[in-house]
């Protein structure tokens, strides 16, 4: 099979799907691999080692002109909407739910949608989990930074100091990103609380932090209630394939202290504030209500060499499954890879996705072999 590995285009992205050393991995079993030149740069990997790991490095238009198999970090740009084929297969971060005109284009063109954020395997979601725990980790570092009074946060060291209290997080949800993210605010002696749906992850919480976490159930009297003088909260809710649902109302934030800072890590998804909105690594905050609002949808890409080694581990095998079965053979026999699939043949594959669009669902088994 031709596999492609464009460079990244989004604003500020330095990650890259692949590093050399999967691409030795493909090659021992005599698949083809272009990389578009300086794809690698950014994560620190440089053409001539690729090179070295035998792929071909090549121009952009050549990489979506001739590979049967796209893999990405991040998804298709506008930019890149007229280099997709029709009945290409791109395996990447897609995030569809809050994208309408993406997943309209890969209808369009009968593109093979194959989304890293729904791949699941025995009820988790491996090839999130890295970048989750990047994410969640970075959040309330995010947060005690934007708490500085010259970004016009309320001023509040976040480990307190002698004498005065440290700062309160409050985080919602209490998955990969909200673990990590409970694990780095106790690391700074944080006052931490983690509101969740399921009573199961709290509990496990409670036990893997022995009590130095609040944990408490999802319920809109105990978000509203502990938002109040949260100085830092962090979205940390997801729905695999679908939008994220509106957690924090905009009159719910104005209950907030002003200067606080919210960190949320869901916007790539919709976000669960409604007052969330995607950013940049050069522009990564705004302000709403008093309130610093943190929302770049590609956090982990700050911190692309670590990024991208997490992410080859995590992605190398099911690349490899794709490759060696055919994209065909995989999406139909394969367990995990069928959850991936979001588009196929101009269909919705995956039922979130396609309530959250309001479009018809249709599942592979349903389509002729």
């Amino acid at each position: 099979m031709i596999i492609g590995i464009p460079k990244e285009i989004k604003k500020e992205e330095y990650r890259v799907a692949i590093t050399p050393f999967g691409v030795e991995e493909l090659k021992k079993d005599r698949h083809a691999i272009l990389v578009e030149t300086g794809a690698g740069g950014g994560s620190g990997f440089s053409d001539d080692e690729y090179l070295q790991a035998d792929a071909d490095i090549v121009d952009r238009a050549t990489v979506f002109r001739k590979s049967d198999l796209i893999v990405k970090v991040k998804e298709p740009l506008p930019e890149e909407y007229d280099l997709l084929r029709e009945g290409q297969a791109i395996f990447t971060y897609l995030h569809l739910a809050p994208n309408r005109e993406l997943t309209v284009l890969l209808l369009k063109k009968k593109i093979t949608g194959i989304a890293y954020e729904t791949l699941q395997k025995d009820g988790s979601l491996p090839l999130l989990a890295p970048m989750s725990e990047i994410a969640g980790r970075m959040a309330p570092l995010m947060g005690a930074y934007y708490l500085q009074k010259i970004y016009h946060g309320e001023g509040v060291l976040v480990t307190g100091t002698a004498g005065v209290k440290p700062a309160k997080a409050v985080i919602l949800g209490a998955g990969v990103v909200g673990t990590n993210s409970a694990h780095v605010c106790i690391g700074l002696g944080m006052d931490t609380v983690v509101i969740n749906k399921g009573v199961e992850k709290l509990q496990r919480l409670d036990e893997m932090f022995m009590g130095r976490v609040k944990t408490l159930p999802l319920t809109s009297h105990n978000i509203a209630e502990e938002i109040k003088d949260a100085d830092i909260l962090v979205g940390a809710v997801l729905v695999p394939g679908g939008r994220t649902p509106i957690l924090i109302t905009r009159d719910m934030l104005k209950t907030m202290k002003r200067g606080a800072v919210v960190v949320d890590v869901s916007v790539d998804q919709g976000g669960c504030i409604e007052t969330s909105k995607p950013t940049t690594h050069d522009n990564p905050v705004y302000e709403v209500d008093g309130i610093i609002h943190y929302g770049v949808a590609n956090m982990p890409g700050a911190y692309p060499r670590t990024s991208t080694l997490a992410l080859t581990n995590a992605t190398l095998p099911y690349i490899k499954i794709l490759a060696d079965k055919g994209i065909e053979k995989a999406i139909r026999e394969d367990t995990e890879i069928k959850t991936a699939l979001n588009t196929y043949k101009g269909e919705i594959t995956n039922k979130a996705l396609a309530e959250s669009m309001g479009i018809n669902y249709k599942g592979i088994d349903e389509f002729k072999s």
